[in-house]
């Protein structure tokens, strides 16, 4: 069975009624184990009650995981939803998963990835930065190394995101990343499917996954362009809709997929991640069963 990480922030995402075990690399790991694979969750939790809870909760959704306890707090994020069900972020700063330690653990679990998700938050801290470069160095050459860029709050800087293109094959952005990227890189001059290319052709990357919200999204490469319409559906929250998107995306090519179909299967997903709270719903038969056959 191969193997899917997710590296980096693992926390709760706290809305005003309930909290959510959210952050996007184990969320994107959770949602690729569903199609037949091995997901892990790499991070690091405290020494407190939000920390156990995390590790009951993916025992409980039978996630794998290499999560350290550390002297940290166990990161929290409070958020907020908009009238269209969009999350406002607040992150809580200097907790333990800005801390991740690298391991022997780490080192044995990256040989062995198949895939792996990092994203730029858990970046801001240099400790967790170095432990994901470790990391990445270690991951086989023809394993999917996808950076999704996640800019959130004041949480990156231009050396952040040209590092990470410099270390993964493939970029997930959704269009709003895309306007800032532009503005740090000075791009404001090309249009949003020409940032895309210019980022695929610079950093030598294998594909580009932009996301446009209920709009619909894209996935370049240098022989193929495929779009699709989001489908229109009843949202109850977007929280953990593009890390969805993600994993069911990587998991379609790991089974032999192409990219057409691939894309197809994330656009459904993440749909239907739509439309239920949270970021890590269990999916439904019809998704989970369609490579059954191959896993066997």
């Amino acid at each position: 069975m191969k193997t899917i990480a997710g590296l980096g922030e693992i926390l709760w995402d706290v809305f005003p009624e309930r909290k959510i075990l959210g952050g996007a690399p184990a969320n994107f790991a959770y949602q690729a184990s569903q199609f037949g694979f091995k997901g892990y969750a790499v991070s690091a939790i405290g020494k407190d009650l939000l920390g156990k809870e995390i590790l009951d909760s993916l025992a409980e959704k039978e996630l794998n995981f290499l999560i350290e306890t550390i002297d940290y707090p166990t990161g929290t994020v409070q958020v907020t939803l908009d009238d269209k069900g969009v999350p406002q972020y607040e992150i809580c700063e200097n907790v333990a998963w800005d801390n991740i330690p690298f391991s022997g653990q780490a080192e044995e679990l990256a040989r062995n990835c198949s895939a792996v998700c990092f994203g730029s938050l858990a970046q801001r801290n240099v400790v967790s930065r170095a432990t994901i470069y470790r990391f990445l160095e270690l991951v086989p050459d023809d394993a999917y190394k996808i950076f999704d860029i996640n800019l959130r709050q004041h949480f990156y800087s231009k050396e952040i995101i040209h590092e990470s293109l410099l270390r993964c094959n493939t970029l997930k952005i959704n269009d709003e990343e895309v306007i800032e990227v532009a503005k740090l890189f000075d791009l404001k001059n090309l249009s949003e499917q020409e940032i895309c290319r210019k980022l695929l052709q610079d950093y030598h990357l294998d594909r580009v996954i932009e996301t446009k919200g209920a709009v619909g999204s894209y996935v370049l490469t240098a022989d193929e362009t495929s779009y699709m319409d989001t489908p229109k559906v009843h949202v109850a929250d977007t929280v953990g809709a593009g890390d969805s998107f993600t994993g069911a995306f990587v998991a379609a090519l790991l089974h032999g997929e192409s990219i057409r179909k691939a894309h197809q299967l994330a656009v459904e997903v993440s749909a239907y991640v739509c439309t239920q709270h949270g970021a890590m719903p269990k999916l439904p038969d019809a998704f989970v069963e369609l490579f059954k056959e191959k896993t066997k």
